[in-house]
């Protein structure tokens, strides 16, 4: 049976806001390769602030989807190049799933971004896309999960 194997970001990055870990890791049966399984990431950042999400002086908060999903493309790479020990990266993504809490206003924005990380649509992941009612904070407008595979 394979082992799975968390992995957690260091303490100077956005931690989970419930007990999970950033990813997990497991190694395929036949031990020829290994899966990483990435948790729904945000923009935030280590201090708790969004990137994409600015508090005017008003109390108003202008959100930038683009932003948004530039962060979070980063902030998973960043957590598979962690997780597999810079074996993999966002490159080898297989699977997304992308929420969106206003699919007519962000899946465009969103898309340009994601299209930015994969310009050609036969090495990019299969992928969904779904609208969600609410994620955990209203700074937040995109969250992916995703599934890695790599040798």
């Amino acid at each position: 049976m394979s082992q799975s194997t968390p992995y957690f970001r260091p303490a100077t990055h956005a931690q989970g806001l419930a007990n999970y870990p950033h990813a997990r890791t497991i190694t395929s049966p036949d031990g020829h390769g290994s899966y990483i399984y990435v948790s729904g990431t945000s923009s935030r950042r280590g201090d708790g602030t969004f990137v994409g999400a600015t508090l005017s002086e008003d109390g108003t908060i202008t959100l930038d989807i683009r932003e948004q999903t530039a962060a979070v493309l980063s902030n998973i790479d960043a957590i598979i190049q962690g997780a597999s020990e810079g074996k993999a990266s966002i490159h080898d993504v297989a699977d997304a799933t992308v929420f969106l809490t206003n699919m007519k206003d962000d899946y465009k924005g969103m898309n340009e971004e994601w299209n930015r990380i994969w310009p050609d649509r036969n090495t990019a992941p299969a992928r969904t896309t779904v609208e969600v009612r609410a994620l955990p904070r209203e700074e937040i407008l995109v969250e992916i999960k995703c599934t890695v595979y790599y040798k």
